[in-house]
């Protein structure tokens, strides 16, 4: 395991020692499971962010579905005629 040095604000590391003796935890552990937590959102928000990207890209490709498509589906949920899901172009 690698060892880093922080500097951190007064009001921050007591805020740091008081959660960890709530949670009856080492500073470390406190201070991993933050870490942890803050890296997997970062990376779920980089996901996001190419996901809207190439949804962008197929936009402006023209790849989209008609919104008379999608309410036609819409309409069709819960009959016994239920549509399925529309592709772009139709």
């Amino acid at each position: 395991m690698g060892v880093t040095t922080v500097r951190l604000q007064p009001e921050l590391e007591e805020s740091l020692e008081a959660m960890a003796g709530k949670m009856h935890r080492t500073k470390s552990w406190v201070i991993n499971q933050a870490l942890r937590e803050f890296i997997e959102r970062q990376e779920q928000e980089q996901d996001r962010w190419q996901e809207t990207l190439k949804a962008m890209e197929s936009v402006a490709q023209g790849r989209v579905v008609s919104d008379e498509a999608v309410h036609t589906w819409l309409r069709s949920w819960g009959t016994d005629s239920e549509l399925p899901p529309p592709k772009a172009g139709q």
